[in-house]
């Protein structure tokens, strides 16, 4: 009778758990039970395990095998627990030492052969490796992504029989360097947009402080055009947001490719998305498009469209940065520090306000077409832009517009200065640090009380106003928020079309 116990890592949004893979060997009659809440997936590696030692000419026990995946009220999913589980039985069998497996973490999923196929989840999973001070042994094939953490021992092996010999010690495996280095993306040039100056002024300030942004124009307008330049224009991301929007990417059925490491993720769900694919859900728990949009751009195009229950779940997430799922087993909790940007028609027919006048929509359809948007969600958005139809002869005659590297220049340079002020952007500065950083001038505090008086402005949308003129005053360089810098912000809080 004998014990042996492997490490491994389960999947739950980034903190990856640790997971204890106890194999007991045993008397009896022969048996191979895998117990602790194995989902399907996990109850085959009974079979791949049994095929892939047999292939390896390693000697299957005759007695009873039990593998005990703790802790057990966590489900157990994917193919990643059969190194773990092939291992477990070698070292309580005494045909790898046990010893060997101390300070190391194990995954992989067995091919029948004894050949390791990639997983998802390595580059989660290696984040917690290496907080834990272990090193990480898992396939070839996942081994470059899970080498992104700085620092981390990561082993990689094409089959059983060398991680076994790694083990035993006649074959050490390679470490993996990562080289953990930003790529650059080619977005399109914000240079193709004619026109349209304000809206173009606008994604400036957005990106440069962090903001939400919401863009309303007839169809044709550009709206959905300026929306896919704009990560063209947002700042580098830092190691830590690469590696947290990497991490997440990870545990995705897509996986993550290290040529994006660094790339800001730009997420454009169709207004058919039900509320679980947009924040997430499922059993177990998977991250949704707002988490996959983390540290980066989650476009929603055509927003009334979109059910309004989906729409409502927004509005915690980007006060908070996160998201907590909650099913009656468990929990989990997924980073979600998003930037929108959303674009609608100002009516149902879409041609309120357009030149040519084709607009028929009544007064109460129009209405209730802005009412499929909640107030409280408008209210959490801090500019709202109107995108105008220009005439055929304005659009020919207007000038290239300015390309996105120069507009991305003063963008980097108004978020340094941000973060070297206050450690964060604009955008997600505190209540108490909005009243620090962001206090205006007498003037500004006048226009200000005036406009809270004659628009309405909830207490939020005061907060907004004041961290979107402090961007406006970064951009320019300004010291302090004056009374220029609060009137354009209020302007972006009574767009036409919008209220």
């Amino acid at each position: 009778m004998s014990l042996a116990v492997v490490l491994t890592r389960g999947l739950a949004g980034m903190h990856s758990p640790l997971v204890r893979v106890e194999v007991h060997v045993g008397g009896g009659l022969p048996c191979f039970h895998v117990v602790g809440l194995p989902e399907t997936v996990v109850k085959e590696a009974r079979d791949r395990v049994r095929a892939a030692l047999s292939n390896a000419r390693f000697e299957f026990p005759d007695g009873r095998v039990i593998v005990n995946l703790a802790p057990a009220d966590l489900p157990k999913e994917s193919g990643r627990f059969d190194l773990p589980i092939a291992l477990g039985i070698l070292a309580a069998t005494r045909q790898v030492p046990a010893k060997a497996l101390h300070g190391l973490e194990f995954a992989g999923e067995l091919a029948l052969s004894g050949e390791l196929g990639p997983i998802r989840g390595a580059l989660a999973m290696s984040l917690a490796v290496h907080r834990d001070g272990r090193a990480f042994v898992l396939p070839e094939a996942s081994a470059k992504e899970a080498a992104l953490v700085p620092g981390a021992v990561v082993h990689p092996a094409r089959t059983l029989l060398q991680v076994c010999a790694h083990l035993a010690g006649t074959e050490r495996l390679d470490r993996v360097e990562g080289v953990a280095r930003a790529h650059e993306a080619a977005w399109p040039d914000l240079a193709e947009v004619r026109g349209q100056a304000q809206a173009r002024r606008a994604l400036e300030i957005a990106a440069a402080g962090g903001h939400s942004i919401l863009l309303t124009g007839p169809p044709g307008t550009g709206k959905t055009m300026l929306a896919q330049r704009f990560p063209g224009i947002l700042p580098p991301m830092s190691q830590e947001e690469a590696l947290e929007s990497a991490a997440l990417q990870s545990l995705t059925a897509r996986g993550f490719s290290a040529e994006r490491f660094g790339v800001r993720v730009w997420r454009a769900p169709h207004h058919t998305a039900s509320a679980v694919a947009l924040v997430g859900g499922g059993s177990p728990p998977r991250p949704g498009e707002i988490s996959l949009a983390h540290h980066g751009v989650l476009f929603l195009d055509e927003l009334p469209e979109f059910n309004r229950y989906v729409l409502e779940v927004l509005r915690e997430p980007l006060e908070s940065g996160r998201i907590t799922i909650s099913r009656a087993a468990r929990q989990a909790d997924f980073p979600a520090r998003f930037q929108l940007v959303a674009a609608m028609n100002p009516c149902p027919c879409g041609y309120l306000g357009h030149h040519s006048g084709r607009c028929a929509c009544s007064p109460d359809r129009i209405a209730g077409y802005r009412r499929r948007i909640s107030g409280p969600l408008l209210d959490r958005i801090d500019l709202h832009v109107e995108v105008p139809a220009l005439r055929e002869s304005d659009l020919a005659e207007a000038p290239a517009g300015e390309p996105s590297a120069a507009v991305r220049g003063r963008v980097t340079a108004a978020r340094e200065s941000q973060l070297a002020r206050q450690g964060r952007p604009n955008a997600l500065l505190s209540g108490g640090e909005v009243e620090h950083w962001c206090a205006p001038d007498a003037a500004a505090q006048k226009l200000l009380r005036e406009a809270m008086s004659r628009l309405g402005l909830s207490a939020r949308s005061f907060h907004r106003v004041l961290k979107v003129a402090r961007t406006i005053a970064d951009l320019a360089g300004r010291p302090g928020v004056g009374a220029a810098e609060v009137a354009e912000a209020i302007a972006y809080r009574h767009a036409e079309g919008v209220r």
